[in-house]
C-alpha cells in the first residue's frame, strides 16, 4: 500500500526538479499583472453611439499601469505570481496611491482596433448581463446556445462570405476542433479497424503555423487517419512539390493568414492557384487579420480578394474585436461535421451571453454590407477610421525605422535570449511594455521583440518608441521576418 504522504512528497520533489530545469534554462514563465483604470465613458441614453475620431477612453487600450513591486520584479526577471497586485485595485484611485504605479505604453497587445474599451460594446455586454446574467452554463449542444450566439454566428458568416459559422470558446479550440474533425472523416467513411493507406487524409501545414493548429494536427494523427507534411514557411515551391508527389486523394492545406510571430502574410494568391491545380481543401487561421485587413474588415482573404476560394476560415474575437472567443466560418455541411466531431467544441461550455452580445455588436460592424439596421452596422460605417489609423501607424513605423514591415505585427529578431531580454528591460525602463519572445514560442537563436501597433497609438507614440528602440538595437542590422526555422510539429 502506497503511503499518501510519501506519494505527495514524491510528486512535490518531481515538480520542484522540473521547475528547476525550467528556471536554469530560462524557460520559467511569469504572469504579467497590470492595473485596470476606470473607463471615462460619458453617460448617454444612446446605447449605440459611434464616433468619427479617437475618444479619451480609446487610450485605455494602450495606456496601462503596473505596481512598483511588479515593475522591479520584471526588471530583475523574477517570476511574478500576481499576488503583489492584489491590493492595487482597491487603492489605486486614491490620492495616497500616487507614485505606487508605473505608467507604461502597451506595444505588445492584440487589441488592434482599440475596441475593448468602446462604450457601445461595453453597454451591449452590460445590458445582456443585466437581462440574463451569464446565461446558461453548458455546452452549445446541451443548453448553452441562445439567440445571441446565433446572431453572432450569422454576422460572422456574412463577414467571411460563408454559408454558416460555428462559435467556439477560443480561437485555440476552434483550430483544434477543425483538425480533429478532419481526422474523423476517414474513420466515418471506412468501417475497417485500420483504414487503408490510400483512404487517409494528407494535411499540409506551414512550418510556422500557430500552436493550436499544430496541437490539433497531433490529435488528428493519433486517430491514425492522417499523414502530415510540413512545408517550409510560405515556400510555395516546396508545397507544390509535396502536393505533386502525394498520392492521397484527400488533401488539406492549412496555414495562418497573418503569422503572429513574424508579421508576414501567407501567399494567398499562390495558395489559391495551387488549390485550383491540386484540388485541396484550403483552411486558414485568420486570427490576426480579421477586422484589421480588407475594406470591410473581412480579413486577409478579403484583402487579397479570394474569400470564396478559402474553404474554412478560423478566427478569433479575442484580438481586433476586443471581446473573447473563436469561430469557424464554413459551409453548413462542414459546420454540422465539426459540431459533431470537434471535441474541443463539443466538450466546452459556450461563451457567456454578455460576451456574445458584445462581440455581435462589433462583428456585424466590421462589414457594412450586411444590410441590417443594427447598431453594429452603424459602428462599422462610422468608425472605419480605426482600420485606416492602424495602417497609418504601419507606414509611420516603416518611415521612422526604414524597416519594411508588412503588418501591425513587427517581429524584431535580435538572436539570443540575453539580447532580447536586455532590450525588453530597456524599453520597460523607458516606459514601454514590449515582451521578449523566446523558445519554445520561436526557434532557438531567433528571439525577438514582438511589437504590435494599434489604431489607438498615435504618431507621437511611435516616435518615442522608435527613439527608445534605437538605443538598444540597430535598425539596419535587425532581422525581420526571417525566422524560417524547422517545423514545430
Amino acid at each position: 500500500m502506497v503511503n499518501d504522504n510519501n506519494y505527495g512528497d514524491s510528486w512535490d520533489s518531481w515538480v520542484d526538479e522540473a521547475l528547476g530545469k525550467l528556471y536554469s534554462s530560462k524557460l520559467l514563465r511569469s504572469l504579467r499583472p497590470i492595473h485596470l483604470s476606470p473607463q471615462p465613458h460619458k453617460n448617454s441614453e444612446d446605447d449605440y453611439q459611434v464616433f468619427e475620431e479617437m475618444q479619451p477612453w480609446d487610450r485605455s487600450s494602450v495606456e496601462i499601469s503596473i505596481s512598483e513591486p511588479t515593475f522591479h520584479k520584471w526588471l530583475l526577471e523574477i517570476p511574478s505570481s500576481g499576488d503583489e497586485d492584489m491590493w492595487s485595485n482597491g487603492v489605486a484611485d486614491n490620492k495616497e496611491a500616487n507614485g505606487r504605479f508605473k505608467k507604461l505604453l502597451l506595444f505588445s497587445g492584440n487589441d488592434y482596433l482599440g475596441l475593448s474599451s468602446h462604450p457601445t460594446i461595453a453597454r451591449a455586454a452590460a445590458n445582456a448581463a443585466q437581462k440574463h446574467g451569464m446565461g446558461p452554463r453548458g455546452s452549445a449542444l446541451i443548453c448553452g446556445y441562445t439567440s445571441y450566439h446565433r446572431l453572432l454566428e450569422s454576422s460572422l458568416a456574412d463577414l467571411k462570405k460563408k454559408e454558416d459559422c460555428l462559435l467556439c470558446p477560443t480561437g485555440f479550440a476552434a483550430n483544434m476542433a477543425v483538425m480533429v474533425a478532419l481526422g474523423n472523416i476517414v474513420s466515418l467513411l471506412d468501417t475497417a479497424e485500420k483504414p487503408m493507406k490510400e483512404d487517409r487524409i494528407a494535411i499540409f501545414s506551414d512550418a510556422l503555423n500557430h500552436a493550436s493548429i499544430i496541437d490539433g494536427i497531433r490529435l488528428a494523427e493519433r486517430q491514425h487517419t492522417v499523414d502530415v507534411y510540413v512545408y517550409r514557411h510560405c515556400d510555395m515551391s516546396h508545397l507544390s512539390s509535396l502536393l505533386s508527389s502525394c498520392e492521397l486523394k484527400k488533401k488539406v492545406v492549412v496555414t495562418d493568414s497573418l503569422f503572429s510571430m513574424d508579421g508576414d502574410f501567407a501567399p494567398m494568391i499562390e495558395l489559391v492557384n495551387l488549390r485550383e491545380r491540386h484540388g485541396f481543401l484550403l483552411v486558414i487561421d485568420d486570427a490576426h487579420g480579421t477586422f484589421v485587413c480588407g475594406k470591410h474588415g473581412g480579413g486577409v482573404a478579403e484583402e487579397f480578394d479570394c474569400d470564396r476560394q478559402v474553404d474554412i476560415c478560423i478566427g478569433t474575437l479575442s484580438k481586433a474585436a476586443g471581446c473573447h472567443g473563436g469561430f469557424i466560418a464554413c459551409s453548413k455541411k462542414w459546420k454540422q461535421l465539426i459540431q459533431s466531431r470537434g471535441r474541443s467544441f463539443i466538450f466546452s461550455t459556450s461563451s457567456p451571453v454578455p460576451i456574445a452580445a458584445a462581440a455581435h455588436g462589433h462583428s456585424c460592424a466590421a462589414c457594412s454590407a450586411f444590410g441590417r439596421d443594427t447598431t453594429a452596422v452603424i459602428v462599422g460605417k462610422k468608425e472605419a477610421w480605426r482600420r485606416k489609423a492602424i495602417w497609418n501607424r504601419v507606414q509611420e513605423f516603416r518611415a521612422l525605422t526604414g524597416i519594411p514591415i508588412m503588418s501591425p505585427i513587427i517581429s524584431l529578431i535580435v538572436g539570443s535570449e540575453e539580447k532580447a531580454l536586455k532590450a525588453s528591460r530597456h524599453l520597460l525602463k523607458s516606459g514601454f511594455h514590449v515582451t521578449a519572445i523566446r523558445p519554445p514560442t520561436v526557434p532557438p537563436n531567433s528571439c525577438r521583440l514582438r511589437v504590435t501597433l494599434c489604431a489607438t497609438h498615435t504618431a507621437d507614440d511611435l516616435k518615442k518608441l522608435t527613439a527608445a528602440l534605437s538605443c538598444c538595437i540597430n535598425f539596419q542590422d535587425i532581422g525581420l521576418c526571417n525566422s524560417r526555422g524547422t517545423a514545430r510539429l
